[in-house]
């Protein structure tokens, strides 16, 4: 395996460039731009790549299927960080180019919602389409097959273009999550600021099936930030759930509900525990009484007692 090699999705000049660089440890690795998601992923599967920095939810648009597509399905693969990044975009275009020149416009297709609106108010006319990544579009502007790019404005000097219009945005503080995924190993110690991704499957469709995956969480005190559907792929109706938590595995909370859904789910995958990012230890609220790691073992003591006729 290629310790020193980082994959992100590519090409140079995206915003997941952006949030790889933000890591201290992109400093002393290779990092190689991938044309996708999955290939960028397939990379740390093969042993090309130590991790990979991918994107998975946005503020606006929510989750990112592909990602989440490739965690669920494939080698298991773990998420060791999560990086946030404000996302504002500017319009990128060939040096000479006026608003009113621009006919045509490309980015990724999560970028198209954040900017819908902004497209309405100044460029009604104008005729969208999908690139793989917005340094892509940026790339095809440079070709000459699209007149404008929505992309990040660090990406113009890679491409030989000039920003038009710079933070566009339709909704204030928009915000992208990227997170760096390796091959499966321990997780790291609890910070106290911690977050647990996991996907769960379905034993079989029927009334209050989602609820009893939710209630393991919700009687253990277990927050949930984050869930989301995904279609498995073997027919309609078929789904599994992606499933973000706060706390860490090692917290009795959060294992225990894991233990409850692995004795009831078809399928488990564990998609890691890594710290939040933005969040510090003294900003994370106490658990709900009952539910600290003292509170288990006080009741893990009792029943013991019970055991021993020591009641």
């Amino acid at each position: 395996m290629s310790a020193t090699r980082f994959t992100y999705l590519g090409p140079e000049g995206t915003f997941t460039e952006a949030a790889l660089r933000t890591l201290p440890e992109a400093a002393t690795r290779e990092l190689v731009p991938m044309v996708s998601v999955p290939a960028a992923l397939d990379a740390v599967r093969n042993g090309e790549a130590a991790a990979a920095l991918v994107p998975i939810e946005n503020s606006v648009e929510g989750g990112v299927t592909s990602t989440l597509d490739e965690l669920a399905s494939g080698e298991p693969l773990m998420i060791y960080r999560e990086v946030l990044l404000p996302i504002a975009f500017a319009l990128l275009v060939r040096p000479g180019t006026k608003l009113s020149d621009v006919k045509t416009v490309t980015g990724h297709p999560v970028a198209q919602p954040q900017v819908r609106n902004w497209l309405r108010a100044h460029l009604p006319d104008a005729v969208w389409e999908s690139a793989a990544s917005n340094a892509d579009g940026a790339r095809l502007v440079q070709e000459g097959r699209f007149d404008a790019a929505f992309a990040g404005e660090f990406a113009a000097v890679t491409y030989g273009l000039v920003p038009l219009v710079t933070e566009i945005h339709d909704a204030e503080n928009a915000e992208t999550r990227f997170v760096l995924v390796g091959r499966p190993a321990r997780p790291a110690a609890p910070t106290g600021a911690d977050k647990t991704s996991v996907v769960l499957w379905l034993g079989d469709d029927h009334p209050g099936a989602l609820l009893e995956l939710l209630q393991e969480f919700a009687v253990r005190g277990v927050n949930l930030m984050l869930i989301q559907s995904r279609p498995t792929g073997e027919g309609i109706g078929n789904y599994c759930f992606a499933v973000d938590a706060e706390g860490h595995v090692s917290d009795r909370r959060v294992s225990e509900a894991l233990m409850g859904l692995k004795r009831t789910c078809p399928q488990v995958r564990f998609l890691g525990s890594y710290p939040r990012a933005g969040v510090a230890q003294g900003d994370v609220r106490a658990p709900r009484p009952g539910t600290s790691d003292g509170d288990f073992m006080a009741a893990s003591d009792w029943l013991t007692r019970c055991l021993d006729g020591r009641a």
